[in-house]
């Protein structure tokens, strides 16, 4: 996980996160041993469900608001990079 400091002093972090779409669980995992987290979605890749569902997901797990997490690269990839503003 990279950290980058901001103009307001606080800092903001990237994750990658490779993501399997369609799985019959939601499931949020990692960092493994290269520091990808992994992700299992019960949406489909379809008009941003899935990219969605992933926001709602890490800002649970990590214990911060929506509107604090987006996703910086990879949106129609299932390999992303997610940003998670403060921290």
């Amino acid at each position: 996980m990279s950290r980058a400091p901001r103009a307001d002093g606080g800092e903001a972090r990237t994750i990658e996160v490779k993501v399997r779409p369609r799985s019959a669980v939601q499931r949020l995992e990692g960092p493994d041993a290269e520091g990808v987290w992994h992700a299992w979605l019960k949406s489909p890749p379809i008009e941003g469900r899935a990219n969605e569902e992933l926001i709602a997901l890490v800002a649970e797990r990590l214990g911060c608001r929506k509107s604090a997490v987006s996703i910086r690269s990879g949106a129609a990839s299932r390999l992303k990079r997610v940003r998670i503003e403060g921290g």
